[in-house]
């Protein structure tokens, strides 16, 4: 239990502290912010901040801090040291500056950005790869409340009825504008979010359930290496590209960009506590990792885990409350998951977007997209979801770098977290059934070497090791 404290402990010193020191390397300033210039009504429509944290917050916390965390469970409490530290230092670092760049550049998606700091080749990578990932994000985060909802409901209510009203919702909220429906609705689901975490946590205290501390021994059931599945694994709860989608629709909100750290930096940190008390329910619920590897096999994966923890632990009223908490994350990220790819492909194509006819040629095929996907079993899209989210978060923290060295700013802030998202996700790739599936002895010298690979070749354009230093970008 003391491990679990000082987990908690950590994640919060860290927002105070390291939090305040990427704060001060990125300076940020009393400049007009997009939310004042380019007010649409639509897209860019100012917010009070207290609603932009709740929003972001809910944007980000789909299945991953839930689902990932169980996973990542899987190997033990080690999990604990990848959620705090990868939460810090790199994913709470990748949302500030992927929200705090588009503030800079006019609330440009994170495509337009990568094709600023690294060029028109890495722009038209990145366009395809974002929407890709974002119709991933949706239908994952479409497919996994569907089957929530069916188990709290009578029986004609089945996951395909569910699904369509799911998909109906979507729609309203990928092409309204945006403080009409999530702008309202969100802080009832934030207050469902909170009360899951706080009801979660506190039972696995409350009820004493016992809690193995620390180790740093490989747990996992069928021996899986640690390196790099478990930093695949639990995705948004360290780190999420996914994120790097959706913080610059947050950037179209903001008033003040002073008030940064507390939405991007904040909300990550949120999401970090989220996924640290489902890592210790799943650590410590059924006494063993052998348990849960058990359980989720035996309740048919990580929904119906949540769902026997959560009747178990608080009972049906709690469980209720708690389960539609978990119901909540993935529906407030599916959601924007769309609006952020219909907006990524207007950025594309250079469709303006306050007209409805407009919005609804984006709209209307990509959730289509979403729909048919839904048709194919969720655990292969959600391996293909983790990989390319972590791949993003890795392409997007090497243009937060560029962006820093441009400002004269110190950029290992961001280069340290990009280098060791290289490694992990190259390593992955080349080692995973659903990649390459080559054994470690190959893909761990590889992802050291593609790591280096991308570090020295920042460090020449960046012009530290030779070449020219860039020249400064206007922002």
């Amino acid at each position: 239990m003391i491990t679990f404290f000082v987990a908690l402990a950590l994640l919060l010193v860290g927002f105070l502290t390291y939090g305040v020191l990427v704060e001060k390397v990125f300076r940020p300033d009393d400049r007009p912010t997009p939310a004042a210039e380019l007010a649409d009504g639509v897209d860019f429509v100012p917010m009070k901040t207290w609603r932009i944290f709740l929003v972001q917050l809910l944007n980000i916390a789909g299945l991953g801090p839930i689902f990932g965390a169980i996973a990542g469970a899987l190997w033990g409490p080690v999990v604990f040291l990848w959620i705090v530290f990868g939460t810090i230092f790199a994913g709470a670092v990748h949302d500030f500056l992927s929200g705090m760049i588009s503030i800079r550049h006019k609330g440009a998606s994170i495509s337009e950005i990568v094709g600023i700091y690294l060029g028109p080749q890495m722009k038209f990578v990145m366009r395809i790869f974002s929407v890709v990932l974002l119709v991933l994000v949706g239908t994952v985060f479409m497919t996994g409340p569907a089957g929530l909802l069916a188990r709290l409901t009578p029986d004609f209510m089945t996951r395909n009825v569910w699904l369509i009203i799911v998909l109906v919702y979507y729609f309203l909220a990928t092409i309204l504008p945006i403080d009409q429906l999530i702008g309202r609705i969100y802080p009832i689901f934030g207050a469902a979010l909170l009360i899951m975490a706080i009801g979660i946590g506190g039972g696995i205290i409350f009820t004493g359930v016992p809690m193995a501390e620390l180790t740093l021994a490989n747990l996992h059931p069928k021996g899986l290496p640690i390196w790099p599945l478990m930093f695949i694994t639990v995705a948004c709860g360290a780190i999420s590209g996914f994120h790097a989608t959706q913080s610059p629709m947050m950037a179209r909100c903001l008033t003040s960009e002073k008030h940064g750290r507390s939405v991007f930096y904040g909300a990550m940190v949120a999401e970090g506590v989220i996924a640290l008390v489902w890592a210790a329910a799943g650590v410590a619920f059924y006494q063993s990792t052998g348990g849960l590897a058990a359980a989720l096999a035996e309740y048919g994966g990580q929904a119906g885990v949540v769902y026997d923890i959560s009747f178990k632990l608080l009972g049906p009223v709690g469980g209720v409350l708690a389960m539609i908490g978990v119901i909540a994350c993935p529906i407030t990220s599916g959601d924007t998951a769309f609006r952020s790819a219909r907006l990524t492909l207007a950025d594309w194509f250079g469709l303006e977007q306050k007209s409805h006819t407009k919005r609804l040629l984006l709209a209307v095929p990509l959730l289509g997209v979403g729909y048919l996907l839904t048709l194919i079993d969720f655990n292969i899209i959600w391996r293909y979801f983790s990989w390319s989210n972590q791949t993003l978060a890795m392409i997007a923290l090497w243009a937060g770098a560029m962006y820093l060295v441009k400002q004269k700013s110190n950029f290992w802030i961001a280069v340290a977290p990009a280098t060791f998202m290289s490694a992990v996700t190259f390593t992955y790739i080349l080692q995973a059934p659903e990649g390459f599936k080559l054994s470690t002895a190959i893909s761990y010298p590889a992802g050291l070497i593609f790591a280096a690979a991308c570090l020295g070749l920042f460090l020449f354009k960046a012009g530290v090791i030779g070449g020219k230093a860039p020249v400064a970008v206007k922002e």
